[in-house]
């Protein structure tokens, strides 16, 4: 008889369609009978999290107190295996005269994390890019083939760059309008490489971060822009997103192969 496993899936926060995404999530979280979902909207909520198996977010500037930060890096550390997906590590400042700004307001969660958002290219449209496996013997990516996608594609700021575990990258460099810090030349930013999935070892535990996932339906700008004209669904349209969940999903229960 298998034995419970408690999972907390945090989500919400700003310009998403996170109804969308967390029906996908709990639909996958469904593959597995023993696995029982809380879900909550941010992070404040420390001893349920740090009580459960495993923690999967999907947020966008949601930013977590100093003792939420504190208290998840404490539970990783001890073991804890955090899914962390799209703009989860994300602080974001819109709109700003010079561009959406993204404040270096949480050195812990982002150094916790493995990077901060900074920008991504200018959209819509999302102009397809592709995704590249940087570690084909690695069993959460051995035999998916590189695949393009639309979706948003994450220029970050690394931290403890030689202990992140390239997974998925990729390659891009250019001018992200609509951001203040936008040029994402190679001269200045000395690289046009791009970390897509990685994972980042804490203690004896561990975060397993997925940038993929960008969705948004008509209502999700409002205030801003009271009907978005496009739906996007970005990676969500690629089966191999969905194989990229289904083994991060398991890497967060435990597994190892």
């Amino acid at each position: 008889m298998a034995t419970r496993i408690d999972a907390t899936l945090v989500i919400g926060g700003r310009w998403h369609d996170f109804d969308f995404a967390r029906l996908e999530l709990l639909k996958l979280f469904a593959e597995h009978e023993p696995v029982r979902v809380q879900v909550v909207s941010d992070y404040e909520d420390t001893a349920a999290i740090a009580a459960s198996s495993l923690l999967v977010s999907y947020t966008c500037d949601v930013r977590p107190s100093e003792s939420a930060q504190r208290k998840i890096r404490e539970w990783v550390e001890a073991g804890g295996r955090w899914l962390a997906l799209h703009g989860t590590n994300s602080a974001i400042d819109f709109p700003r005269p010079k561009g959406a700004e993204c404040p270096r307001l949480f050195p812990l969660w982002a150094d916790t994390l493995g990077s901060q958002f900074v920008a991504h290219p200018p959209h819509p449209p999302v102009e397809p890019w592709r995704v590249d496996i940087a570690d084909p013997e690695h069993w959460l990516v051995r035999g998916i083939e590189p695949f393009d996608t639309d979706d948003e594609l994450y220029l970050s700021e690394y931290h403890d760059r030689d202990r992140l575990h390239a997974l998925l990258s990729t390659t891009w460099s250019g001018d992200a309008t609509g951001f203040f810090e936008s040029d994402w030349s190679v001269e200045t930013r000395g690289t046009d490489q791009h970390l897509v999935m990685y994972t980042r070892p804490l203690g004896v535990g561990a975060v397993l971060y997925n940038t993929l996932g960008h969705c948004r339906g008509h209502y999700d700008m409002a205030p801003m822009v009271a009907y978005y004209p496009k739906i996007e669904r970005g990676s969500w349209e690629q089966p191999q997103y969905y194989e990229l969940l289904r083994r991060s999903i398991r890497w967060a229960m435990g597994a190892t192969e």
